[in-house]
């Protein structure tokens, strides 16, 4: 019987630089986001880009108890979103650039019937509209004395 050894590392995310992001990713990249303390963080690194910030000051900017940012950062790791590298005893957050491009790819890669370049979106050639509305139809009158 072969047994399969699953090494768990702390605040580790998948690698989006070769591939696309899949369906789970992204669910659970928008889970992490969709917690305030979460969006909190993820967008003042996104801010602090690229120095990154410390996990002490992180805290502080956010407003979060030191004891359960590591909790919030580990999620947001694991979610491809931001990524830490150990400086001495100090852990330097940083918003992670292709997990972020990843999920914002998947978000829009259908748009406008499988042409996103039509959104607008940095990088992309600009378009007049993305996705312009319907012209809307007039109502025909019943008879001709109805109003």
């Amino acid at each position: 019987m072969e047994v399969q050894s699953l090494a768990v590392v702390g605040h580790v995310g998948p690698d989006f630089a070769a591939e696309a992001m899949a369906a789970p990713h992204a669910v659970a990249a928008l889970a992490a986001l969709g917690q305030p303390t979460r969006l909190s963080i993820f967008r003042l690194l996104v801010r602090k880009e690229p120095e990154g910030l410390s996990a002490g000051a992180i805290a502080d900017a956010v407003g979060c108890p030191h004891n359960t940012l590591s909790t919030h950062v580990a999620i947001l790791a694991r979610a491809g979103l931001v990524n830490g590298k150990r400086e001495g005893r100090t852990i330097t957050y940083r918003a992670d650039a292709a997990g972020t491009r990843a999920l914002i790819s998947f978000l829009v890669t259908d748009c406008c019937d499988g042409r996103p370049e039509l959104c607008g979106l940095p990088g992309q050639p600009q378009q007049a509209s993305c996705c312009p509305p319907a012209p809307q139809q007039r109502k025909k009158r019943k008879g001709k004395g109805a109003r």
